[in-house]
Formats: structure tokens, C-alpha cells, sequence
């Protein structure tokens, strides 16, 4: 039998202005996710190890540590060198596969590969002996953060909840705020790209929602406060609340009336 690929990338030329994903059926059984390449293609497995692979038996390499460390003592368990650049790897398979999903809109599939990478930063910053490889790691949380933000606000905007896809937003922006201040680089949050396109994402769904003046305003102000603009927010509160009497004193004129 022929080992050729030349059968599978028949039909499906490269195109170098174009991020080509697919997902095909595999001889197992298993449905495949596979990314056109200008030399070849590259394959996923959809679930699991995107390269299939069970390290010591277990799920993935981050697995087995986790497991270890819990059957020692977890204060004690210490990741050397070796096991980081171990983990990265693994790391950088997940990477590949969530970006490749992305353009396929399987937000759901995103955000459970994005939540394990940050769950594999967590552990190497509680783990790793030498801090070059807690910050080797760490560097992509808010990366990593915005894109699992932006799957899960998708995937809430797809179902008609909008307040939760913006809440989804605020979330990472809090989170990756949170990690600038942890590492003392508050001067850099202005200019974070994550921040400016989570931003963005926010102020295209208020846009597209249609919603009463209240919680548009509401909606305002916890973005507001999200940004740390108190006097902003403090304006927003008497919108409400001046909003919320005249509504209030309609009402009774109506009742009154009636």
C-alpha cells in the first residue's frame, strides 16, 4: 500500500491567502481535524492528545504530572527543565488545534483547549523549579485568555445571550488585566492587543443588541467599572436612576389616570 499523500491533498490545493481547515472522518472510526499546509497537511485528533498519543497511560503529558503530584505531596512536586520543555510541547499541539477550530466555529471545542492550556500554565507556575519556565509559559496567558473569552462570548451570542457574551468578555479583560498587575506591568495594559480586540468584540455586540435604555446603560456601566473608570460609572448610576423615576412616575400617572 502506498504511503503517498498525493490522493489526499488532491482537490484541496494550497491556497496561501486562505487558513484551510477541515474535519474528515477517520479509518477509525474518529472524525479528524486537518490543516492544509503549502508541503502537506497536518492531522488532529479531535479529542484528547491532538496527536493521539497517551504519555504513561495517561490523557496527555499534563495529566500525568497532575496525577503525580496529587499522589505525592503537591507543595513538594517540582518540574525540572526536562518536563517544561515536555509540557510545551504538548502545549503547542493544543495551540495549533484550538486556532484550527476556531476558523471552523466549533467555539465549544475552543474554549474546553484553551481552559487546559491555562490549567497547564497554573500548574507550571505552582511546579516549575527555575522561573524562566513559569514565565517561558506564562508570557501566552493573555493571549490564551482572550481567545477562550472570545469562544465562550460566540458561543453565547449564538444562543441570543447577549448579556452573557458580554459578561464572558469582562471576564478575560478583568483576567488579563489581573495578570499585568500580578507581574507588576501595568504600563503595557493600554496597549495590550487582547484588551483592544476584546474591546472591540464588546462594542460590535452592544451594537447588534437591541435592548431597552436601561440595560443599555447597564450594560455601560459595567463596562465601566470593568475599566476602573469610577467617575464614568458613578455618571451612569444617576442615568439610571433618573431613568428609573421617570419610568416610575409614568406608571403612576398612568394607574392614576386609569
Amino acid at each position: 500500500m502506498s504511503r503517498d499523500i498525493s490522493p489526499i491533498l488532491a482537490g484541496w490545493d494550497h491556497d496561501p491567502d486562505e487558513f484551510q481547515v477541515r474535519i474528515v472522518a477517520g479509518l477509525d472510526g474518529r472524525d479528524k481535524l486537518q490543516m492544509r499546509l503549502d508541503l502537506g497537511l497536518l492531522q488532529m485528533e479531535l479529542d484528547g492528545r491532538p496527536d493521539g498519543r497517551r504519555p504513561f497511560g495517561a490523557p496527555s503529558l499534563l495529566d500525568h504530572h497532575e496525577a503525580r503530584a496529587l499522589e505525592r505531596s503537591p507543595q513538594c512536586y517540582a518540574l525540572e527543565t526536562r518536563d517544561c520543555e515536555e509540557l510545551m510541547r504538548e502545549g503547542i499541539q493544543f495551540y495549533h488545534r484550538y486556532v484550527a477550530l476556531f476558523h471552523l466555529d466549533r467555539f465549544d471545542l475552543v474554549a474546553r483547549d484553551t481552559e487546559r492550556n491555562l490549567r497547564l500554565f497554573r500548574f507550571v507556575r505552582e511546579h516549575a523549579v527555575r522561573e524562566r519556565d513559569k514565565v517561558a509559559f506564562d508570557q501566552y496567558r493573555p493571549n490564551v485568555t482572550m481567545m477562550r473569552a472570545r469562544a465562550l462570548s460566540q458561543m453565547a451570542a449564538d444562543r441570543g445571550d447577549h448579556r452573557d457574551a458580554l459578561d464572558r468578555i469582562d471576564e478575560g479583560i478583568a483576567a488579563i488585566k489581573a495578570y499585568f498587575r500580578e507581574y507588576h506591568l501595568e504600563g503595557r495594559i493600554a496597549g495590550c492587543q487582547e484588551l483592544i480586540l476584546l474591546r472591540e468584540l464588546r462594542r460590535e455586540i452592544v451594537r447588534e443588541r437591541r435592548i431597552d435604555p436601561i440595560e443599555r446603560l447597564d450594560d455601560q456601566l459595567r463596562h465601566a467599572v470593568s475599566r476602573e473608570d469610577y467617575e464614568e460609572a458613578a455618571r451612569i448610576r444617576d442615568q439610571i436612576r433618573r431613568l428609573r423615576e421617570g419610568i416610575s412616575a409614568t406608571r403612576s400617572d398612568r394607574s392614576t389616570t386609569t
